[in-house]
């Protein structure tokens, strides 16, 4: 089981140096990868389900914070959960991404795309929040088919996208398309990270029985699109003090990663946390640091 971390700046804020301290401890205790939320608006009263978030909250861009992220650490793998896909230009995008592997030496692996839920928001981009869905599925096809194009270019021809003759350099580090996993709480999530996806991290409120109906809903749509499903990771949230046996229970269940965030407040608590977690599930800390924090030696 490989486990990742998350960093939200709208509860640990967006100070520098407290954000490299927590990769960089992360890294050390043998996390596999940090992954960082994302918004790109919010306005008065913008709810998530029952959640009523903050208009102030600082939703950092999560792209130029994994670059600033890389620069620091050497082996953390980078990842978003979820990156709003419909609301960025995949031609520009599919830029930005193979930018930050190339000089992260192929680190930008952990991308998890999701449509967004506030209708404002896809509005001040202006993009059809009905039509989302559809832009997100050609949005991959873009990202993927400029990754593979040669020098000779490519070409796409679909509804909200169309191109010939596109080249897109840097490519990604060492290979010809970067991991895109697919996140979400719906049905249509789960069938469109069969159809294209490389993985699926599915949401944190889902009830187990529809969260199970799901992965298998991705499995089957993987199968009839001729897919492997064996080849799809299977990202699950969890807690950082969860024990063993919980452990177990998801390895069971086919989840190949396991993301948790801390729950103190405090720095020094969090990396204790995160030294509490790699002790006991013996993951790869590095000799004499994963200990190492504020105040300490």
């Amino acid at each position: 089981m490989k486990f990742a971390i998350s960093y939200n700046t709208p509860l640990y804020g967006t100070d520098p140096d407290r954000l490299v301290a927590f990769a960089q401890h992360a890294e050390r205790c043998g996390f596999d990868g940090l992954y960082l939320p994302d918004h790109i608006a919010l306005h008065p009263g913008a709810t998530v389900g029952a959640i009523e978030l903050d208009p102030t909250l600082a939703f950092v861009d999560p792209l130029d914070t994994l670059s600033f992220v890389a620069a620091s650490t050497s082996r953390l793998l980078l990842g978003t959960g979820v990156l709003l896909l419909p609301y960025r230009h995949p031609v520009v995008l599919a830029k930005r991404l193979a930018t930050i592997d190339q000089l992260s030496r192929g680190r930008m692996r952990l991308l998890t795309v999701g449509l967004g839920a506030l209708p404002a928001e896809a509005a001040a981009v202006g993009v059809d929040y009905r039509s989302r869905g559809r832009r997100a599925d050609e949005a991959i096809q873009v990202l993927r088919a400029l990754w593979s194009g040669g020098g000779d270019g490519a070409e796409f021809h679909g509804e909200f996208f169309d191109f010939a003759e596109l080249t897109s350099y840097p490519k990604p580090y060492g290979t010809a398309r970067l991991p895109i996993h697919v996140g979400g709480s719906s049905r249509a999530a789960a069938r469109r990270a069969g159809l294209h996806g490389d993985g699926w991290f599915p949401g944190g409120m889902l009830a187990p029985l529809e969260r199970d109906e799901q992965w298998k809903l991705v499995r089957d749509t993987a199968i009839e699109a001729g897919r492997d499903p064996a080849a799809l990771d299977y990202t699950r949230w969890g807690s950082i003090d969860m024990p063993p046996e919980r452990v177990e229970g998801l390895a069971s269940q086919g989840v190949t990663r396991i993301v948790v965030g801390a729950t103190a407040s405090e720095p020094a608590r969090q990396f204790d946390e995160m030294s509490e977690l790699a002790e006991r599930f013996a993951l790869a800390v590095s000799p004499g640091r994963a200990g190492a924090g504020p105040g300490r030696a």
